[in-house]
């Protein structure tokens, strides 16, 4: 029952005088057994009632809910989005579409036809992965973010090959990669010129297009290091002097960098942990630093009297 689920009254009267009543308690329910929470459930009736609100008032009815709802929508996109305004809004629109789901999951409205899949739209793509696959080895998810890059490109350059120039294939590759880091830019420039080369290998195009390509440097010691020298530690640990917590931090300093242990397993780390007696860490075995191969029981004495 919509009750059940709704704290408002105001809010179930609204729902049950709108073109969803018939539905409404159904859908409540249905909200309910997909795993929603009470308060998901209370904020999605809500948003609905905004919405069917709305379509009452514009004369649109059970019969032709699903025009009333696209009209909805049109309607939230064109309204300047304000603070506190009254009438439905964006989360109106996404438990217009959760209602929509709802109904063709019990058939009382038709299933969307499913979209033509990529491949569909652009066979070149599905030869591609076939090819890359059975000659270069790549996986799945590899493909996947090849495919996703090549999907611009075949939006930009079409599908017919012969008419590719190396001008053009420099323009894509370095507009698309302006926007990113080193990292994504290599990876479009190894799906473009990965498609390319396979184009040239079936003869679809001319197979000295892939050298058109440019490539990204990558320069040595320009990101940021993987450990710091010796002496850097030593400074960074000397730091540790003169303020209220100097003594906590230098001990985290010291277990991180002469330990090895991570950053979690330092924040998890209690007295209990310490072996006092003997001056050890026999629980890093266990717990501590099961990961670490440089922890097994080293005297924890020097590095807290440094």
């Amino acid at each position: 029952m919509l009750e059940s689920h709704v704290n408002s009254p105001v809010t179930a009267r609204r729902l049950r005088s709108g073109p969803a009543a018939v539905h409404i308690d159904a859908f409540a329910d249905w909200l309910h057994l997909h795993g929603y929470t009470p308060t998901s459930i209370d904020n999605r009736l809500k948003s609905l009632a905004s919405c069917t609100d709305w379509m009452l008032a514009s004369g649109f009815t059970s019969r032709d809910i699903v025009s009333g709802f696209e009209a909805c929508k049109v309607a939230v996109e064109k309204k300047a989005c304000g603070l506190y305004q009254r009438g439905p809004n964006r989360n109106s629109v996404m438990a217009g579409t959760l209602f929509i789901r709802f109904l063709q999951d019990r058939g009382e409205l038709p299933l969307p036809p499913n979209p033509p899949s990529v491949c569909d739209l652009w066979p070149t793509l599905g030869e591609f992965r076939l090819w890359m696959q059975r000659h270069r080895g790549l996986t799945e998810a590899t493909l996947d973010v090849y495919q996703r890059i090549l999907v611009g490109f075949l939006d930009a350059l079409g599908n017919d090959a012969h008419v590719y120039t190396a001008d053009a294939l420099r323009t894509f590759v370095l507009d698309r990669a302006h926007a990113h880091g080193i990292c994504r830019a290599k990876s479009i420039v190894g799906a473009v010129r990965s498609y390319v080369r396979f184009l040239g290998v079936t003869g679809q195009c001319s197979a000295e297009l892939e050298h058109a390509i440019p490539s990204f440097p990558s320069w040595q010691l320009s990101s940021t290091p993987r450990f710091l020298p010796t002496g850097d530690v030593d400074r960074v640990i000397s730091s540790c002097d003169g303020y209220a917590f100097a003594l906590r931090d230098r001990a985290v300093l010291l277990l991180l960098a002469r330990l090895g242990l991570r950053a979690s397993e330092v924040a998890g780390l209690k007295f209990a942990d310490v072996d006092w007696r003997t001056a050890e860490l026999p629980s890093a075995e266990k717990d501590v630093a099961r990961k670490c191969c440089r922890c097994r029981k080293r005297s924890v004495m020097r590095f807290f009297s440094i």
